[in-house]
């Protein structure tokens, strides 16, 4: 089977920048070749194809597959090492706090708190939604995620954690609990009182993106009520954050959006509760410590001085280290 490959440093990645050895790679991804072919194929001499496959060979990315004798004369062919590359690499500020990328679902209390804590730690956000957060933090592309995953079970991301983190040491701590439903324009001029109302004709929607807690929870709300998403007119209309679909709503670019109590209420609009989630923040035991400063935060009183200055949030599990 062919394999795709990470490129692994930024050296790598500088080589590649040069145009002409990127067109060499991928020649040699394609099949074998030698110096000669390879110049003949981009009509230059072997000399100029020889001092860009020494580049390539040196950063790990080509090698000799194959050394053939014909009488006195020895070909090399040259081969990619991997039949394609992803580019994966994360660049990151150089000073002395440290450093941390959160990549997982939007939370306006989270964005508060990193302004809070930002003299301690350099916590920069990534909303991705719930699953491509953990998937994320499975992959090393950040050190903590946030969820609010519910299983089938009834249990909030645990079950997601488990499955995705087997053979690691993970915890799981509660940010708060949090309040979504639905957000309306102020005075709700179209009468929207369910989530079968976002289904009526003419009634404009702002969908979640896929992945994302709010869209599954919405998912699985319209199975329920079999409310087929064709009906919905916007349900492929996509954003990542609760704040840019309060916005959209505030603008009247639509008339409803499914989202957190906090984004409705900043904006002035209208807002008709649904549920109550548990968001977690999800972190790999080894980068507790330089996460110290926003876990101890989350305990303070300064913490739920905060979040009961946003609607919909409850506090009285914050800090809570969830077993299983």
């Amino acid at each position: 089977m062919k394999k795709v490959a990470k490129l692994q440093t930024f050296e790598q990645i500088r080589i590649l920048a040069d145009s002409r050895r990127l067109d060499i790679l991928r020649l040699l991804m394609a099949a074998p070749a030698t110096l000669t072919h390879l110049a003949q194929t981009m009509k230059q001499s072997p000399a100029w194809v020889r001092h860009h496959i020494l580049a390539l060979k040196a950063a790990g990315l080509i090698e000799i597959g194959e050394i053939r004798r014909t009488g006195k004369v020895q070909e090399k062919f040259y081969r990619a090492k991997a039949d394609a590359l992803l580019l994966q690499e994360i660049i990151l500020p150089r000073n002395k706090k440290n450093t941390i990328i959160f990549s997982g679902s939007h939370d306006i209390a989270l964005e508060k708190v990193c302004e809070l804590i930002a003299r301690h730690v350099n916590l920069l956000c990534l909303s991705v939604g719930s699953l491509d957060g953990l998937v994320n933090l499975r992959q090393g592309l950040c050190q903590i995620s946030g969820s609010h995953l519910l299983a089938e079970s009834g249990e909030y991301n645990t079950p997601f954690v488990k499955h995705l983190f087997p053979d690691r040491n993970v915890e799981v701590v509660t940010l708060a609990y949090r309040t979504q439903g639905l957000i309306l324009a102020s005075g709700n001029p179209k009468d929207i009182k369910t989530v079968a109302d976002i289904a009526r004709p003419k009634i404009r929607f702002v969908n979640r993106n896929a992945g994302s807690g709010t869209r599954l929870w919405l998912d699985a709300e319209l199975r329920k009520q079999k409310i087929p998403v064709e009906k919905i007119t916007g349900y492929e209309k996509q954003v990542k954050t609760h704040s840019e679909a309060a916005g959209l709503v505030l603008q009247n670019e639509v008339d409803v959006s499914l989202g957190l109590q906090a984004a409705a209420y900043q904006n002035g609009l209208d807002f008709l509760p649904l549920f109550e989630e548990r968001y977690d923040l999800v972190l790999p035991h080894e980068e507790a410590e330089n996460l110290t400063p926003l876990l101890d935060f989350i305990q303070t009183t300064g913490f739920r001085t905060l979040l009961s200055s946003l609607a919909g949030y409850d506090t009285h599990h914050s800090g809570e280290q969830i077993l299983f």
